[in-house]
């Protein structure tokens, strides 16, 4: 009887529920809390910043100062995302994530939207999370088998606080680590921390973007060719600026002084404003993807200037994330794309916005996910068409560069798994 119930299986995953209870919980409190400090700083420089619009002529000089203190203190935290998953493949228990890396982040990234860099912010709110939940791994002094799942759960509460939405926040803290793969193990602690730190920033009065809900949509087959259609367009321009971010990067570190790249970058950011006469693409560039959700309209050429203007400041070494960016390259993509393709702006915008993103960090589910708690679940079948298409269209590549391939996405690539992304190029016939 006995070995029919499996007492001693169930007695194990009672201990990890309540472990992870109690640890999740915790390391959710602490991510959506500092998520939440995030999001009222970021309000306030950029507030600051639309009050003072002189002070971006400061942006060359600021990223000077901002590549000297990380050239000072940041050492391997300066590395980002791309030492968080590093440490999730490796898993190294003598190794850790340094602690530091949560203030100079959210420090770094403050500063790059006070001078008007184009910048996100789930970086930001991801490696604080990861970051601060390896500090309580350490603190705790729970098993190195348990270090994976405390970071996965830190990527998954700082991504779920800092967008309110703890369904895609729990799942991209299982899948953004492998390209086509998700690491089931984090289900317990990636779902309770997201959770949790959701209900943190809520609590501490932190208020999210509302969007417009799309409407129940029935299923149409020339509407799922049309929606398949958007999908590439999404996935190529994700690939796009993955390619002109890596561009700018490999430009710039011909400089031998590292204090130059971003000096260089902030006066290319201040030329291409002062050419197009304005300062939308500056900072998280919201207005222009609530101007194409709602339908009042954005220049055709939007989503390349904000894809210029991101991989021209991320690239050339501010810091901040990709994902906003890469929302409002989507929306107002999609805006421009609905006229031709006879669909309703507002439900092409939406899908553009999660579908970029799904094509630039491999994380379709998420993305499909984050969608339906944004938009509701109308359109949930194009919305995960579009990620899934954009996904797939995208290639093998990605903005986290060791995020390794976990599987193939077109059969018989000259590529291999289990390798970073960003090493994927030399295997290129």
């Amino acid at each position: 009887m006995k070995d029919i119930l499996h007492f001693d299986y169930h007695w194990a995953f009672l201990r990890l529920l309540v472990r992870w209870l109690l640890v999740g919980g915790l390391i959710g409190v602490l991510s959506g809390a500092a998520s939440a400090l995030f999001l009222a700083l970021l309000n306030a420089v950029t507030g600051f910043r639309l009050a003072n619009p002189v002070i971006i002529l400061l942006l060359p000089l600021a990223g000077v100062a901002l590549a000297w203190i990380y050239q000072r203190w940041g050492s391997s935290a300066a590395r980002g995302t791309n030492l968080i998953l590093e440490h999730l493949h490796t898993n190294p228990t003598d190794g850790r994530i340094p602690l530091r890396m949560a203030p100079l982040i959210l420090l770094g990234t403050l500063w790059t939207h006070l001078f008007g860099g184009s910048a996100g912010r789930e970086g930001t709110a991801a490696q604080m999370g990861a970051s601060l939940a390896d500090g309580v791994w350490r603190a705790l002094r729970l098993p190195p088998m348990d270090r994976r799942l405390a970071v996965m759960a830190g990527i998954s509460g700082g991504f779920g606080g800092v967008f309110g939405t703890p369904l895609a926040g729990f799942v991209f803290g299982m899948e953004v680590q492998s390209a086509g793969r998700i690491r089931y193990e984090g289900v317990i602690p990636c779902f309770i921390s997201a959770l949790v730190a959701d209900l943190t920033a809520r609590a501490l009065g932190t208020s999210h973007s509302h969007y417009p809900l799309l409407p129940t949509l029935e299923l149409d087959p020339l509407l799922l060719l049309r929606v398949l259609v958007a999908g590439i367009a999404f996935g190529l321009t994700a690939l796009l600026f993955i390619e002109v971010t890596h561009g700018v990067k490999h430009l710039t570190s011909r400089l031998k002084n590292p204090l130059l790249r971003p000096l260089l970058g902030g006066l290319v950011v201040l030329g291409m404003t002062a050419l197009l006469g304005t300062q939308d693409y500056l900072g998280l560039s919201l207005p222009l993807l609530n101007q194409a959700l709602d339908g009042t309209g954005v220049p055709a050429s939007a989503f390349l200037f904000k894809l210029l203007f991101t991989a021209v400041t991320l690239g050339s070494g501010f810091v901040g994330g990709e994902v906003t960016p890469l929302f409002v390259m989507g929306g107002t993509l999609g805006y421009v794309l609905a006229a031709p393709l006879g669909l309703d702006s507002t439900l092409l915008a939406a899908l553009g916005m999660a579908a970029v993103f799904a094509g630039a960090s491999n994380t379709p589910l998420a993305c499909t996910l984050m969608g339906i708690e944004l938009f509701g679940g109308g359109a949930a079948l194009y919305l995960a068409l579009a990620c899934f298409v954009s996904y797939m269209a995208s290639g093998h590549r990605g903005i986290y560069g060791q995020q390794r391939l976990g599987s193939f996405k077109v059969v018989g690539e000259p590529v291999a798994l289990d390798v970073p992304l960003e090493q994927q190029g030399i295997l290129r016939k």
